[in-house]
């Protein structure tokens, strides 16, 4: 087995440098991003809805960070689920929040862990980036 990078120091700069074209207020989402790896993927990930409609943003931001780990958790071949979902669509809420309960421990440990990492390099980005 040979070593792969997943670019992901790589990952949080763009997130970074995309946060900033759009918002550079929404950076500070960063540090709360980093918190939120410790409550789990389905917290992690239904964060953008709360934002979604009222600081777009900022919604924007935590999506896009959620679709960064999707593809490269698809890289290390763990799928993770990445349905469109509005916020004011409970249906979709639930099947994409069952989705995220029935990946098994051992996937969404790895998918953590990659998260934090990404997270980190986000938070350090952050702080050369932000005006």
């Amino acid at each position: 087995m040979a070593w792969h990078s997943y670019s992901l120091d790589r990952k949080a700069q763009q997130l970074v440098l995309d946060a900033r074209t759009r918002d550079p207020q929404s950076l500070n989402q960063a540090y709360k991003m980093r918190m939120a790896t410790a409550y789990g993927l389905e917290r992690f990930w239904g964060e953008h809805l709360r934002l979604q409609g009222k600081e777009q943003t900022k919604s924007e931001f935590w999506k896009q960070t959620w679709d960064s780990l999707v593809e490269v958790m698809g890289e290390a071949g763990v799928a993770l689920p990445n349905d469109s979902v509005q916020s004011e669509n409970t249906a979709e809420i639930q099947t994409m929040s069952d989705k995220l309960w029935q990946i098994c421990i051992d996937d969404q440990r790895v998918a953590l862990a990659v998260l934090t990492q990404l997270c980190d390099g986000i938070v350090w980005w952050t702080q050369r980036y932000k005006p």
